[in-house]
Parts: C-alpha cells; sequence; structure tokens
C-alpha cells in the first residue's frame, strides 16, 4: 500500500535578510490581531500569511495567540507606510519622544538616532546600548516606554519574574531589549543581565545555556543576545567595560515638564505604531546603504567609546550631517566621565603615586609605593596595604612587570613606555622635575 508523502509545515519566521537583498518582517495589528509577513526588495512588495522563500521554504509568522504578541511584549509595525524625507522622520521621531519623555536636550536627540539605528542595527558589528540612570520616581520607566516602543521589533523585560527566558526571547526575535533593571530582585538574576549586555553589543558572542533533553541529559545551545538595547539602572555597573558601552543619561528626580502627560492615552500607542510603519520603510531602503563617516578618530575619545559611538554618527550624518559635531560632544563628555571614574581607582591611585615618585627622581620600588600609598589612601582602604598586596595590584590590574634588584622589588625601566600609556588612559598628569629629591626624604628609596 502506497501513502502519499507527508505535506511539510511552515516555517515559523519573525524576520530575516535574504541573499538578494530583500527583507522579510513580520506584521502585527494590536485592533484587529492579524498577524502576517511582508517580503520588501526595492519598490517590490509581498504581503501574506505565509510566504514562499528561497533557501527557506514555506514561512509563516508567529500566531497572535501567542502571549508574548498577544501581551505587547514584543511590538512591530503594523503596515509599511512611506515617509516624506529622513529628517521629516526624524524631526517626527524627537517630538514624540519630547511629548512623553523629559530629557536633555543631548540624549533626546542621541535618543533620536538610536531609534533609527535600532531598525538597521544588523548592518554593524558592534552597537552602544542607551541607559537611564536614576533612583525611583525619576521617569526612567516612561523613557523606557516612549523610546522603545519605536524600536526595532521592542521586546518589553519589564517586570520579568525570572532572567531565563530572556536569552531565548532575543535569539528568536532579534529585536531591541527594553529593561529595568530593578525589575529583577537577586543578584543571581543581576549577573544573568550582566552576560546578556556583555555579550550583547557585538556579533559572535553568544551565550551558551544548557537546555535539558526528554532524556535528561545537558544539551548545551547557542543563544544570539546582538542587538540594541535601553536599559535603566538605579546606578553605575561594576563592569567597567560595561559601563562603557552605555550613553547614559542621568536623570535628575525633579518633577517632569507640565506639558508631559502622567498618563499615557490610548494615541501614544497609535503614534507609536504609525511611527514604526514608517520606519519598516526606512529599514528597507537603509540598511544597506550606511558607511562609518569618521574614519578620522577625535584623538579626545577613548577607543571604546569612539567605537560604540561609530554607529550612531553613521546614523545620525545620513539624515544630518551637522549633528555629527553635536554628537561627537556627547561622546567626548561620556569619554570624560569614564576618565573620571577610572581616576578615582585603586590602579590610578597607585599611578598617582608612581607619577609622584618619578617626578621626584625616585626608585619605583614597591615598598616606597606602598609606604606612600597607606600615608594617603589607607584609611579609606578595605584592608592594609602591604608591599605584597600593592605588588600584586600592580601585576594583576595594571599588568606592570616587578623584578628584584639589590634584595627589593622594583618596577623596572623597561615598563616605562606602558607607564606612559596608563598615565594617559588613567588621566594622570606628568610633570617632570629636574631638580634631586630633598635629602634625608625618608620616602626616598633605594636600589
Amino acid at each position: 500500500m502506497s501513502s502519499e508523502p507527508k505535506k511539510q509545515q511552515p516555517r515559523t519566521l519573525v524576520s530575516a535578510v535574504l541573499e538578494d537583498g530583500s527583507i522579510i518582517e513580520t506584521l502585527a495589528s494590536r485592533r484587529d490581531r492579524v498577524v502576517s509577513l511582508i517580503r520588501i526588495h526595492g519598490g517590490a512588495v509581498e504581503t501574506g500569511q505565509t510566504l514562499d522563500l528561497p533557501g527557506f521554504g514555506t514561512v509563516r509568522p508567529y500566531s497572535p495567540d501567542n502571549s508574548l504578541l498577544a501581551h505587547g511584549v514584543v511590538q512591530f509595525p503594523s503596515a509599511r507606510e512611506e515617509y516624506e524625507s529622513e529628517v521629516d522622520l526624524a524631526s517626527s521621531i524627537r517630538q514624540f519622544i519630547h511629548r512623553y519623555a523629559d530629557l536633555s536636550e543631548a540624549f533626546e536627540e542621541a535618543a533620536t538616532y538610536y531609534v533609527l539605528l535600532s531598525w538597521v542595527y544588523d548592518a554593524f558589528n558592534e552597537l552602544p546600548y542607551l541607559r537611564l540612570k536614576g533612583d525611583f520616581g525619576c521617569g526612567k520607566t516612561r523613557c523606557l516606554q516612549t523610546i522603545g516602543s519605536l524600536c526595532y521589533k521592542p521586546m518589553f523585560a519589564s517586570g520579568a519574574s525570572t532572567v531565563s527566558p530572556l536569552f531565548r526571547i532575543i535569539d528568536a526575535f532579534r529585536g531591541t531589549l527594553v529593561i529595568d533593571e530593578s525589575d529583577f530582585r537577586f543578584s543571581d538574576e543581576r549577573a544573568e543581565i550582566v552576560k546578556i549586555l556583555n555579550n550583547g553589543n557585538a556579533k559572535g558572542f553568544p551565550v551558551l545555556r544548557s537546555d535539558v533533553t526528554p532524556g535528561k541529559d545537558f544539551n548545551p545551545k547557542a543563544f544570539d543576545v546582538f542587538g540594541p538595547k535601553i536599559i535603566a539602572t538605579r546606578r553605575s555597573f561594576d563592569d567597567r567595560a560595561l559601563e562603557s558601552r552605555c550613553i547614559t543619561e542621568e536623570m535628575t528626580g525633579l518633577p517632569p515638564r507640565l506639558d508631559i502627560p502622567l498618563s499615557l492615552p490610548e494615541t501614544f500607542h497609535t503614534e507609536a505604531e504609525h511611527l514604526r510603519n514608517q520606519l519598516l520603510s526606512y529599514r528597507a531602503l537603509w540598511r544597506d546603504l550606511l558607511v562609518d563617516p569618521c574614519p578620522d578618530r577625535d584623538p579626545q575619545l577613548e577607543a571604546r567609546v569612539a567605537q560604540i559611538f561609530t554607529p550612531l554618527l553613521a546614523v545620525a550624518v545620513a539624515v544630518n550631517p551637522e549633528a555629527k559635531e553635536r554628537l561627537y560632544q556627547l561622546a567626548r563628555k561620556t569619554s570624560g566621565t569614564l576618565k573620571a571614574d577610572r581616576g578615582t581607582s585603586t590602579e590610578a591611585q597607585l599611578l598617582d603615586i608612581i607619577s609622584e615618585l618619578r617626578r621626584d627622581s625616585a626608585p619605583l620600588g614597591i615598598k616606597d609605593i606602598a609606604e606612600r600609598f597607606s600615608a594617603r589612601f589607607g584609611s579609606d582602604a578595605y584592608r592594609s596595604v602591604t608591599p605584597r598586596w600593592v605588588g600584586f595590584q600592580l601585576r594583576s590590574r595594571l599588568s606592570l612587570l616587578t623584578v628584584k634588584s639589590h634584595g627589593t622589588f622594583v618596577i623596572p625601566d623597561s615598563e616605562n613606555a606602558k607607564l606612559q600609556t596608563l598615565f594617559l588612559r588613567y588621566g594622570i598628569s606628568q610633570v617632570e622635575r629636574s631638580e634631586p629629591p630633598i635629602e634625608g626624604d625618608p620616602l626616598a628609596g633605594e636600589f
């Protein structure tokens, strides 16, 4: 008895970029709960409940009954709408943000271009994060709602009970994560969020998790968490590398402008959907056209800051070349803040002592560094300052070599070039003094 081959079920797809440049996106209407797919290639547009795509076969969107869509956890455009020009589109985005959120002028402009960046983020290898920092009641949540609702496939994680679904949601939808860190109460949850944020700003760094198979075996799986992210935190991150990936707005906690509604009206969602529809057209047009606008890197910027601002500058300059200098000013402020924060660290304090010894033409003995460090910063230290502790800090935190000479450990002259780089990185001023150290100085060491 012959049997007909079983018909293959359509594959579920959220979005894709095909080899011919076509983009596939999900359309979802809040009002009539209709979900479909759209294919855009140049001037050609195709929509339907299913699409036949080369390399994918027959595909369909998520069901409108999917809880993430039904509850607005993930949001999409509902149709493709044209816009007059990129300048008009950026102006409409900024007016929307200004109408519902109270932000500084510089951050408001950066947020406007970040919305645009989120719709073409997959054209870049690195991304910055937008971060709102402040205590309870300072307006962070409203800013998350306002900016996030315009971004590419926003995934609102506020109020999530656990972190574990976030890896799967980000990997499945590949959109913009909008997250309030204070919603996650436990330290292990915050540690998981940091893993997402540390791995999610550059391509090629998936997070590895273990799925349990029906046979109770552990199956390692890689989750792609790369994508734009808008974060609200009460304080700075302990991880300085993560801190350097953020474009931050310090929320003042002052009452918002009187023209900002205390509760979001229904028109908020309608306006946001209308702008997402126009931004879909922006993605179709601009995803493959953006280039690095600033090969001549500003020497005032730290390398990490220059790296994360480059995609934002690419988007902004394509819309308005005059925005370049204003964003550079924000980048310089970000770079200066990082350098100032670094300047209060233990590493900076040790380098300050070393700089002082060099200025006084004194040998860079570990014992001498420990004595001066203890005299100046010992009252603030969490433990006793010993030469062994200082030597460990120099080697582990600053990667400085220490060698034994005439019975004492010193920083050799071969480390001078590295020291100059560290002085510059930590903002330690170098003032050379030609006169010899004062005779009888009890802190002057000898080889």
